[in-house]
This record gives C-alpha cells, structure tokens and sequence, in this order.
C-alpha cells in the first residue's frame, strides 16, 4: 500500500506534509520489519533532502526499535551532520553510541537498559551498579572504540573517572577491621 501510495504521489501533487507522514509510516514498517536495504532504498528515493531529513528525525522520534534506531541515528550522522544543530547532533550521536552498546548485551537483557540507549553514561553506571562487570569490560571497550575522534558530551576520560569512582566505592569499608586478642 505504501509503495501504491508513493506512485500515486508522482502522478498527482501531494502536500508537502501528507508526503512526509507517508514515508516516515513507509520507512517505520520497513524497520520494524528489518528490512534496512528496502529503508535504505526508500530514503535515497527522496530527492529533496530537506524532506529526507525530516522523514528521518521524525521516525527517529517515534523511538522505534533498538536496530531501527541504531539505523536512523547512523543514516542522520552519516547524510545530514551538517544540517543538524549541535545539541540535536550530540543527541543523535549518543542514541547511536548507546544503542551500539545495547547491542553489545545479552539479548534478553537488553529490554532492561534499552530506556537508557540516548545516555550511554548512565547506562555503564548502571551495569556497574548491578554488577555486571563483564558486561561493562565489553561496553567500556566498545565505547572507546566509538569516541575516537568524536564530541558527543562526553568523553572517554569522564568514563575512565566514572569507573574509577565506582572502584574506589569497592574498596571502601564501611567499618574497621578490630583485632583478636585470645
């Protein structure tokens, strides 16, 4: 239906705004199928990058899932960087990171960090809250990876002084070792 509707649109004018909401719906069921080389293909579609853009942040809004916002976030860095405001790219950016760290979870746990996949920093406190130190060995990594180069609002040394915050908190005794006397 979505494709009859595209059609229809090159043979008659279609607002400007219905045009959008038919491709942001087009390109959200396209991923939530999984289909990413058919949403890949509706997106280079679209020849006027004003719209595309805006198809793109929309859908990115709805807050689909996992895979299709890890997809929406790298087509939005990857095509539009220049258009997007700062706060708006650091946001992007972090949704990308965050979502790339989610992947890198357990698949049946990822539902219980997936609301913090737009703050990466929280998301590693929390796995070092609930003691998930595999988990973050291979998260800190990952985000190493990912900061090279890169401003998202954070930076590698803030996550270095978040672990050592939570190592020194490890080493911490709340009371004083009293020695035996027989």
């Amino acid at each position: 239906d979505y494709e009859l509707c595209e059609e229809w649109g090159h043979f008659y004018p279609v607002p400007r705004e219905d045009a959008i909401n038919l491709h942001r719906e087009h390109l959200l069921h396209l991923l939530e199928m999984g289909d990413m080389e058919k949403a890949l293909q509706l997106l280079q579609r679209i020849e006027d990058p004003g719209v595309c853009l805006a198809i793109s942040e929309q859908s990115l809004d709805q807050h689909p899932n996992l895979a299709a916002s890890h997809f929406l976030a790298d087509y939005l860095t990857a095509h539009f960087n220049a258009s997007l405001t700062t706060a708006r790219r650091n946001d992007i950016q972090a949704l990308y990171i965050g979502s790339k760290v989610l992947l890198t979870l357990p698949e049946l746990s990822r539902v219980d960090y997936s609301h913090l996949s737009s703050r990466p920093l929280l998301m590693l406190e929390q796995l070092l809250m609930n003691m998930k130190v595999d988990w973050v060995a291979v998260a800190v990594q990952t985000l190493h990876q990912l900061l090279a180069g890169q401003e998202v609002g954070f930076t590698v040394e803030d996550i270095d002084s978040l672990l050592s915050k939570y190592a020194e908190k490890a080493l911490d005794f709340p009371f004083t070792l009293k020695e035996k006397r027989s």
